[in-house]
């Protein structure tokens, strides 16, 4: 697991290459174009959360424990039934986009081009579908770092590449979209090569999709579904009801502002999406021999997460202004937004990754019910703080009821099967990851006289050893043993 998550982790890393390009984004384009892009960027992974039905979790569960045959015929029978829809809804939208315009705040200046621009990203949906469900099959054969990496490196580096070429020909309102469209293009055709790898392409075509297969993926993936759907909705609705609640260039505004915000404070997630990634199919595996056999994998995590995620959220908080500033005039009003979302984020690390292994171990309706109690929290939440509040009520909705979420998940797994993370080993990583997040503060305030760039420059630097610190002392010898070549490599074992 641990070698898993560092290559997950590693090829997490490519997120950074996004948080650097949407200052650039903002600068070229402006706030409101970006937020405008934002929302419509939010409804396609709405739609096609819904549209995949959960058969990129139900590929987790099912792969890794059927014959070859009827993997590949699993794989073949998600990759048909979602395409396929995704391309018919794509059409539908393309049609209507007049229609819809009217209901989505923009600035001036894109309101007009604002059908064609519907129109145009609405094919963004049927790409990404099939990324995601290919990307998924290949995650299922445990390949988890080049699917990460063809997601987030290879997609965002040619996604900056396209926005920059189309800013300089003139393409001021679509060229974010015409971009992020394109990087599409490409990344599904490398998901279809990456499908190749760890598939034989010639058993999918051919492989049987009897009735019983068919009804297996479809009830695991429709069972999951609720509960995504809804995680999905606190990660994206947010900005839609924020452009949908605010007129005009105010509505875009709020939404690129929660939008940068989010964006940032994903920066944490780098961690706990790799156990995510990690746990989902290993649950599954483990489950289906000895269920007590994810205690350990589940503990250990949750360990490591303590010890690393609270100097990584620590640094993000001391320098959000720093950051802020990259992203140009206007940017900072997004300050309180981005603390509060990484707060959230740094408690849903923390708490550990019980939500893939409740999905991954039989336990379907719990997701669905842990959701629908975030989601409850999050609506009576939002609706006191963001008509106000704007940006910054949404983000103490969001992260409150994100971490209702993960909470109910740990708390699940212990009355179910007697697991649970928190114990003396988690108590020293969590005190060690405490006192790296103390240091930097401290840090902080001394280099205050010297200047926001200074102060800044020797945070990062501090950061690394920091790090390693907190591992070294927030660890015990087994658990950084079990880093392997790299804890060989830094002297950590």
């Amino acid at each position: 697991m641990a070698h898993g998550a560092a290559m997950a982790a590693l090829a997490r890393l490519g997120a950074l290459i996004e948080v650097i390009a949407q200052p650039l984004y903002t600068w070229l384009f402006g706030i409101a174009t970006y937020g405008l892009y934002i929302v419509l960027w939010s409804a396609v992974n709405m739609a096609e959360k819904i549209v995949d039905l959960s058969l990129t979790q139900a590929l987790q569960r099912i792969v890794p424990v059927e014959s070859e045959e009827a993997a590949h015929g699993a794989v073949k029978f998600a990759l048909l039934v979602t395409t396929i829809p995704a391309v018919l809804i794509a059409a539908l939208v393309a049609l209507s986009a007049p229609q819809i315009a009217g209901f989505v705040s923009a600035a001036p200046e894109d309101a007009a081009q604002l059908p064609e621009m519907i129109a145009l990203f609405a094919w963004a949906l049927p790409l990404w579908t099939f990324i995601e469900v290919a990307t998924s099959a290949a995650r299922a054969r445990r390949a988890f770092g080049p699917e990460i990496r063809l997601r987030i490196f290879w997609e965002q580096c040619a996604r900056l590449v396209f926005a920059v070429g189309f800013f300089f020909a003139g393409w001021t309102s679509t060229g974010l979209l015409l971009a992020h469209l394109l990087s599409l293009l490409l990344v599904a055709i490398l998901a279809a090569r990456l499908l190749g790898r760890y598939y034989d392409m010639r058993l999918m075509l051919r492989a049987p999709v009897p009735a019983p297969l068919r009804a297996n993926v479809l009830v695991s993936g429709i069972a999951l579904s609720p509960s995504a759907i809804a995680r999905r909705t606190l990660n994206d609705l947010p900005p839609i009801i924020l452009n949908l609640m605010l007129p005009g260039a105010q509505g875009a505004t709020a939404a690129g502002l929660f939008g940068i915000a989010r964006k940032v404070a994903s920066v944490p997630l780098i961690v706990r999406q790799a156990f995510l990634y990690v746990l989902a199919p290993l649950s599954s595996a483990q489950a289906a021999l000895d269920r007590a056999r994810i205690a350990p994998i589940y503990a250990f995590s949750s360990r490591l997460s303590a010890a690393l995620v609270l100097p990584l959220g620590g640094l993000l908080i001391l320098l959000a202004s720093d950051i802020l500033s990259l992203f140009g005039p206007g940017a900072d009003a997004a300050l309180a937004a981005l603390v509060i979302l990484t707060l959230g984020r740094m408690v849903e690390a923390i708490v550990g990754p019980a939500t893939p292994i409740v999905e991954m171990t039989g336990h379907r309706l719990l997701p669905f019910f842990n959701s629908l109690a975030g989601i409850a929290v999050w609506v009576v939440l939002a609706g006191m703080y963001a008509p106000e509040r704007g940006a910054e009520g949404m983000a103490i909705a969001v992260s409150v009821g994100a971490v209702v979420i993960a909470v109910a998940a740990v708390v699940e797994l212990k009355v179910s099967d007697g697991l649970q993370p928190f114990d003396l080993p988690f108590l020293r990583g969590l005190l060690t990851g405490g006192a790296g997040l103390a240091a930097l503060a401290l840090l902080g305030v001394v280099l205050e006289p010297l200047g926001a760039p200074a102060r800044a420059v020797a945070l990062l630097l501090a950061f690394v050893p920091l790090c390693w610190v907190t591992l070294r002392l927030g660890l015990d010898q087994d658990d950084r043993a079990a880093l392997g070549a790299f804890a060989r490599r830094t002297r950590l074992a």
